[in-house]
């Protein structure tokens, strides 16, 4: 009877592990597509044809797939036609979204009359309104001068143009996001001062004294922001001053000025090797850039760097607090009913929904904690309304996180305690050690690799929460990071960015989901990524504690 058994569970296991592998297949095949660079097709239709698109007969895109029309959308004469080409249609990724309306499009395949690859499409990312796919005609420059889009000098034209505009972004971005950041951060504080300062209808000589001092320092800032501001300023305007003008596919004729490209690349020209650096260089542009088209386009840098951070300080948070639970619960209480009903009611909180522990926390870590830091250490924002702590924040998120994985650390670290042989106990207490020596020297250690194992659940759990972090200070787009090059270094007040909540935003209040559809899939094998390079860590280090305390049982 046993052997069944065993070949019953075994396929279950194959089952499982086999359901596990596709779905982690299905999410690096989808997540890495999107950086892949597709040839562009040019499309023309039969002239007597229904198929038309803005009233032409062209139009390029990505072919993504074929598939049968839903029967609803047939007539009759498509039903009736032996050629079962009539009943399919190609889904396309037209582009031009600021033009066409839409990024998608579906074309009966009998209407098609050729789809050719020509080498002259080119394929721009812009900072707004996504891919555009374009055949030029000519680039004016700034000096009015044109370079036709046969001269040969107009490829190197292009692209030094390009890499002008690309450090010209840059160095804007630094701008911006350094010295003009650092000021208004140190403005918000004298502001804050001015606004308290000037609604008191009778101040002291002191207070007199500050909010003059407050004005001052502003006058400072503000004579150190002008000539920063001016000079974004010039830099964007010479982001203007050459100018792409080009043909869509279906007809119409445009001109855009080249600061509104990103990068761009002939996608019918493109070698293997071509293809592979542009791989690699659209992953890393994912990686270290910054969003953009309400998170549809651009990088998720600031979402890897939010949800690395808050892992690691509900970590610092779940371990230390965990750890001592559980070594007063093994060590220290009396083993009676008592002990075994907060035993009960630990287990019972790993069960618990996260959005209760997302409501508590809003509830005692954001109003209860932080109002109170803010009432007593910040009253002056308290009356402004412009609290500082009492609101959602990446310290709160860790916290929050930290007590609803802390069952996971006290029920692990627990039965790695129970694991330490009592003979080593015996023989430490026997050489005159007290018990706390005995626990910290000896039972510690060789329970570290026990308590690391649930450090590691708590993490691969936390990392990839959502509902709880939607309450206490995760946010579809963070102006600045939790820890940056300013005092204090590291903001613990501020919200952040999350990529289980990136996730969320782009596949349910993304405005062009199927846009977005692909960035989802994306950003979710980031995720997978960056729990297994936290995991490795934390495993890595409780392999080598398995091998410098050999008594461990884990």
């Amino acid at each position: 009877m046993g052997e069944p058994l065993v070949w019953l569970t075994a396929m279950g296991l194959a089952v499982g592990l086999s359901m596990i592998i596709g779905l982690l297949g299905l999410i690096f095949v989808n997540g890495t597509r999107v950086f892949w660079p597709k040839p562009v097709a040019l499309i023309t239709f039969k002239e007597e044809g229904q198929t038309r698109y803005r009233g032409g007969l062209t139009v390029s895109g990505v072919i993504l797939s074929q598939q049968e029309m839903d029967m609803r959308d047939l007539t009759r004469e498509q039903i009736e036609d032996p050629d079962e080409g009539s009943r399919q249609e190609k889904y396309v990724f037209i582009g031009n979204r600021d033009v066409y309306g839409e990024s998608f499009a579906y074309f009966n395949v009998g209407d098609i009359d050729r789809i050719e690859y020509p080498d002259q499409l080119l394929r721009a990312e812009r900072m707004e309104w996504g891919d555009a796919f374009l055949v030029p005609r000519h680039l004016q420059l700034e000096d009015g001068r044109l370079v036709e889009a046969g001269n040969p000098e107009f490829t190197a034209t292009l692209d030094r143009l390009m890499e002008e505009v690309a450090d010209r972004r840059s160095e804007i971005n630094r701008i911006d996001r350094g010295q003009i950041g650092s000021i208004n951060q140190r403005m918000r504080k004298y502001e804050l001062a001015e606004r308290f300062l000037s609604r008191l209808e009778s101040p002291t000589p002191s207070e007199q004294r500050e909010l003059a001092e407050a004005r001052a320092n502003l006058e400072q800032l503000r004579a150190e922001y002008e000539p920063l501001a001016r000079n974004t300023e010039a830099l964007r305007e010479k982001q203007n001053v050459n100018s792409l003008h080009f043909t869509l596919p279906t007809g119409e004729m445009r001109s855009q000025p080249l600061g509104d490209f990103v990068h761009h690349y002939w996608p019918n020209q493109l070698g293997l090797l071509q293809k592979v650096r542009l791989f690699l260089f659209k992953i890393w542009d994912f990686l270290s850039g910054y969003p953009r088209e309400a998170n549809t386009e651009g990088g998720i840098f600031p979402a890897i760097f939010g949800t690395f951070v808050m892992t690691l300080l509900m970590s610092f948070a779940v371990t230390p607090f965990g750890v001592l639970a559980a070594i007063y619960l093994r060590e220290y209480a009396k083993q009676g009913p008592m002990v075994r009903a907060v035993r009960i009611a630990i287990n019972n909180l790993a069960g618990v929904p996260s959005i209760v522990f997302g409501i508590f926390g809003l509830g005692f870590f954001v109003y209860f904690v932080g109002g109170s830091i803010d009432r007593t250490f910040y009253p002056r924002s308290v009356e402004l309304g412009t609290p500082t702590f009492g609101t959602g924040g990446i310290l709160w998120a860790s916290l929050t996180l930290a007590l609803m994985t802390v069952p996971v650390v006290i029920v692990a670290t627990e039965e790695a305690i129970a694991s330490v042989s009592r003979g080593v106990r015996e023989g430490s207490l026997a050489c005159g050690a007290s018990k706390w020596q005995t626990i910290q020297r000896l039972v510690l250690p060789a329970s570290a690799p026990g308590i690391l194992t649930g450090l590691i659940l708590a993490m691969a759990r936390g990392a990839g929460e959502v509902a709880p972090l939607m309450l206490v200070g995760v946010v579809a787009l963070a102006p600045n990071l939790p820890i940056d090059g300013q005092f204090p270094f590291i903001h613990t007040e501020r919200k952040f960015m999350h990529l289980g909540f990136h996730i969320y935003d782009l596949g349910f209040q993304s405005p062009d989901s199927e846009a977005a559809q692909p960035m989802v899939f994306a950003t979710t094998l980031i995720l997978i990524l960056l729990v297994i390079a936290l995991n490795l860590g934390a495993i890595l280090i409780r392999n080598h504690l398995r091998k410098k305390y050999l008594s461990s049982a884990f």
